[in-house]
């Protein structure tokens, strides 16, 4: 017998799979030696009042064994012979497009400018050691694309469930796992990320197609008004219609896009710094405990959100147990971003805290016309640089200095490996940005009694919450606007903000693609 339950229980209750078992066997009254098995479908965390819940969604075994696999699996066939699509990028964007032309019959080429997951960690740990950046590998290039060491979320705000929860089971199906069918904010962490991320690619190989890594497109080969192909840096050409998903930090490709009369458009973004707190006192402040989360809750997570002079002030991919990581994609740039390894077990909580920002408030970058807050990003940027005198080590300040107007005389400890130093980001940035930061902070102190504190630091700067630009694309075919054969894909395109979304975004580029081939 199978039975399906909704409970609401103490995190000791959910603990692990015997205690769910314990709590099914009293709800359903059957005996706890009948309980073959229970799956978690749901699992969430209500933290609203001081007794803290887990709220569950369970299938009971009784006396039989689950038949049905966890989750479901993609059959790909071999493509080898198909006709060819081009994918530039292998973040999630393009290796969901890939897998999704191999599911219709076509063969992906995926073009990556930078290097193999693996081979990337060696890159990223030189811009700690050496604060060098290889502009091809870095935290923003290589395969995997920014989410791959910059920590592994895979919630959206998509209301479209049925394709969310497509690309759970794929990657549950590459080796993720399949808590992340159940959990309300899943995550599969850094450390684990890559590993998947192998996986994936040798599914592509596996089935045919190509994967080229160090091969960065330097311009699109056109026929007439129709997209053929691409010209790599590596000399090869290689041919069929194109998925761009580039991601949001390819700044060469909005240039070249720009000057070679490709449509591209100006997006809102938001930007600001990265916000450190101590991970005790986040579980303090969100669990209303001055013990922490105990042994049964994991490691708190916050959303802060307000509105200061009508725009948005806002925490973005908040990473518990995370780390603060130095995310520049060339040189002159300092940015930073968070992550979180899949046991969130280090001693600090950072979030982006950023400012929503219009094209239209920065009049002094209208010059720039569509690439206005590229500019933007790119000043701020080589600011922060040069206020780090010309390293990767992040100018910081504590979060009650910031919000008082003064030079923290020493900072906290922090995860940020490069280190910190003192800085008064009131000096150098746009005050646009801090002035409603500061009114952010005070109204997230009222909220969430603790939060502002002296024991938080602010690291600048967090500049890439998503594209600055959109490449415009028709909203039922996803091709270009003007240029036939292009179809520009995910966060770099202006059309997701994450791994999910930028996933989903990849399928439906994909099958655009394969209507237009069939066409």
């Amino acid at each position: 017998m199978i039975k399906e339950l909704q409970l609401r229980v103490l995190p000791r209750e959910a603990a692990n799979e015997e205690a769910i078992k314990a709590v099914a066997a009293r709800e359903t009254g059957a005996s706890l030696q009948s309980i073959q098995a229970v799956r978690v479908l749901k699992r969430s965390i209500d933290a609203r009042q001081r007794t803290i819940f887990v709220n569950l969604k369970l299938r009971v075994f009784i006396d039989e064994q689950p038949t049905e696999a966890e989750f479901i699996s993609i059959e790909y066939k071999d493509v080898s012979a198909a006709k060819a699509v081009v994918v530039v990028g292998a973040g999630p964007g393009g290796l969901f497009a890939a897998l999704r032309l191999i599911e219709l019959g076509f063969r992906p080429i995926v073009l990556e400018r930078g290097k193999n997951v693996r081979e990337r960690r060696k890159d990223v740990s030189l811009i700690t050691k050496e604060h060098r950046i290889d502009p091809e590998s870095n935290y923003c290039f290589g395969e995997g694309g920014a989410g791959a060491y910059s920590d592994g979320k895979l919630y959206t705000r998509s209301k479209k469930r049925g394709s969310v929860d497509k690309i759970l089971h794929v990657f549950c199906q590459h080796g993720a796992n399949p808590s992340i069918l159940a959990d309300a904010h899943p995550h599969i962490g850094t450390d684990k990320l890559p590993g998947v991320i192998e996986k994936l690619r040798n599914r592509i190989l596996d089935c045919g197609g190509e994967v080229h890594f160090q091969t960065r497109m330097e311009k699109l080969i056109r026929k007439e008004n129709c997209v053929i192909g691409v010209e790599t840096n590596t000399g090869k050409e290689f041919m069929g219609p194109v998925i761009l998903a580039t991601g949001h930090s390819a700044r060469d490709v909005y240039y070249y896009l720009y000057n070679n009369q490709i449509t591209v458009e100006a997006k809102g973004l938001a930007m600001g710094v990265r916000l450190e707190h101590p991970q005790l006192l986040i579980d303090q402040i969100q669990y209303h405990d001055k013990a922490g989360r105990g042994e049964y809750l994991p490691a708190a997570e916050y959303a802060q959100v307000t509105q200061v002079k009508d725009r948005g002030v806002y925490s973005f991919c908040m990473c518990p147990g995370g780390f603060v990581v130095p995310a520049g994609s060339g040189p002159e740039q300092l940015v930073v971003n968070g992550m979180s390894p899949s046991n969130r077990g280090s001693r600090w909580a950072n979030s982006g805290m950023v400012v929503e920002i219009h094209p239209e408030d920065f009049p002094e970058y209208a010059q720039y016309k569509e690439l206005a807050l590229m500019k933007l990003q790119e000043g701020l940027e080589k600011q922060c640089w040069l206020e780090a005198n010309q390293l990767q080590t992040a100018p910081a300040q504590r979060m009650t200095d910031f919000v008082s107007g003064r030079l923290s005389q020493d900072l906290p400890s922090t995860s940020y490996s490069p280190g910190l130093l003192s800085s008064d980001l009131n000096r150098w940035m746009p005050k646009f940005i801090t002035s409603r930061l500061k009114d952010g902070f005070r109204a997230f102190g009222k909220t969430s009694s603790g939060f502002l504190t002296n024991e938080a630091v602010m690291i600048g700067v967090e500049t890439r919450t998503s594209s600055p630009v959109r490449i415009v694309r028709d909203r039922e075919t996803y091709e270009h606007l003007t240029v036939k054969g292009l179809f520009p894909c995910g966060e770099g395109a202006g059309y997701a903000g994450g791994i999910v979304s930028a996933a989903i975004d990849g399928e439906r580029c994909a099958e655009g693609a394969a209507e237009f081939l069939r066409s």
